[in-house]
């Protein structure tokens, strides 16, 4: 009898608890009631990640006030892990991350390498194409679960995918049509495209050219920009006579460093919105989401860290949500079967977009909504109603399966 009692006690106890974890961590983690309340015998699991960052050691033209925080995208992953944590202890599943980070690639890849014949365990990775590249060509890799959290290359998503490697974050192509699909909806159909000079504004450029071709848009011009001067000083004069063409709707914009996007808008030879990197700007997070819950994420974060949200916290967010996701269903910490659930039409994970998104069989990409954003607000969010696919409308955005040419092994 008393022993009856007891167990009622805990099990009103654990009803109270996981009731509170649902309205912190989301609807999520009702699925641990199955398991807790039946009284399964559960085994501790432990579960090693590593943050793979390349930090930057090139001199950035802009602003401080515009440079990413050093803990950027980490931050995010910190947080992922901690949310695990929340509900995983009562499964006895326990995410642990490593930070492995350093500005050269030789000594970035050692580091990996190391800790590797150390742990069985995920990478998520913040790296350029080069460490990509390594990372995937290395033999301690071979059996490693690997998600890109940053690196927005299509040729991942395209020409190079491969088995074992996702991507939390967009890429080019998905945002270059999350923004097309939008300027579509407003008629908004002669564009003066201006681009940077860097491989990453060429990237971003040929991003948005692609859906203008998809959509039937017009590009009227396309500049780069190439000067030096400091708009601080002088944007009034010098944005202008850039922008002069003929009649466009709207100035596309590619500039990923912020060296002169800031200075567009307001400065167009016509009186025309900017968009694109600056202005109204497809991203995959922003601080001005609020909606489908997401406010409870944002508070959260914001209380840890003292700042917003940005796009690397949320994809490595992203990133450790998937991984912990899958363990939770599978019960198990192998990388094969982890990434063989992860790919399957069973995952899907609820991360404050207002819907379920799943990963894409043919090149790993993460299927999601795409915001439109302004500087304190969510303007919009793409697909764009009238988009249509006979999948899901999410599929609009990006590489679809008929236009990818490699080959990923989903067994």
């Amino acid at each position: 009898m008393f022993a009856h009692q007891r167990d009622t006690k805990a099990t009103a106890g654990l009803k109270h608890t996981l009731k509170y974890l649902t309205r912190q961590c989301g609807a999520g983690v009702v699925l641990l009631c199955g398991f807790c309340l039946s009284g399964a015998a559960l085994a501790d699991l432990n579960i090693p990640i590593a943050y793979v960052k390349q930090v930057s050691d090139e001199s950035v033209v802009s602003l401080s006030v515009y440079r990413s925080p050093q803990n950027s995208g980490v931050a995010g992953a910190e947080l992922g892990v901690k949310d695990s944590n929340t509900t995983g202890r009562f499964l006895k599943h326990h995410f642990d991350l490593t930070v492995i980070e350093d500005t050269q690639a030789d000594a970035l890849m050692a580091s990996v390498t190391l800790w590797l014949k150390e742990h069985k365990g995920a990478l998520v990775v913040d790296a350029s194409d080069e460490v990509l590249q390594a990372l995937l060509s290395t033999p301690e890799t071979a059996s490693t679960l690997i998600i890109n959290a940053t690196n927005k290359s299509d040729k991942w998503r395209k020409s190079q995918c491969q088995a074992k490697l996702l991507h939390t974050s967009p890429s080019y192509a998905m945002l270059g049509d999350a923004l097309g699909q939008f300027l579509m909806a407003k008629r908004w159909r002669k564009w003066l495209l201006v681009e940077g000079q860097s491989e990453a504004d060429k990237a971003m450029a040929a991003a948005y050219e692609r859906a203008s071709k998809r959509f039937g848009t017009d590009i009227i011009a396309r500049k780069t920009w190439t000067f030096n001067t400091d708009l601080r000083r002088s944007a009034q004069q010098e944005v202008p006579a850039f922008t002069q063409a003929d009649d466009y709707d709207v100035v596309v914009v590619a500039d990923t460093q912020n060296r002169f996007g800031y200075y567009l808008p307001y400065n167009t030879w016509l009186p025309r919105p900017v968009v694109g990197t600056h202005g109204l700007t497809a991203v995959s997070w922003h601080s001005a989401i609020e909606q489908w819950g997401a406010v409870q994420l944002q508070n959260r974060f914001y209380e840890g860290y003292a700042r917003a949200m940005n796009e690397d916290d949320y994809n490595g967010w992203l990133a450790v949500r998937a991984l912990a996701e899958s363990v939770t269903r599978t019960g198990v910490n192998d990388p094969d079967r982890l990434y063989a659930y992860l790919i399957s039409d069973k995952f899907e994970l609820a991360a404050f977009k207002g819907r379920k998104l799943t990963f894409r069989q043919w090149n790993g990409q993460l299927r999601q909504p795409v915001p439109l954003t302004q500087a304190y607000a969510l303007v919009s969010q793409s697909p764009q109603q009238g988009f249509l696919h006979p999948v899901t409308d999410l599929d609009t955005l990006g590489y679809d399966k008929p236009e990818v040419t490699c080959q990923m092994i989903t067994e």
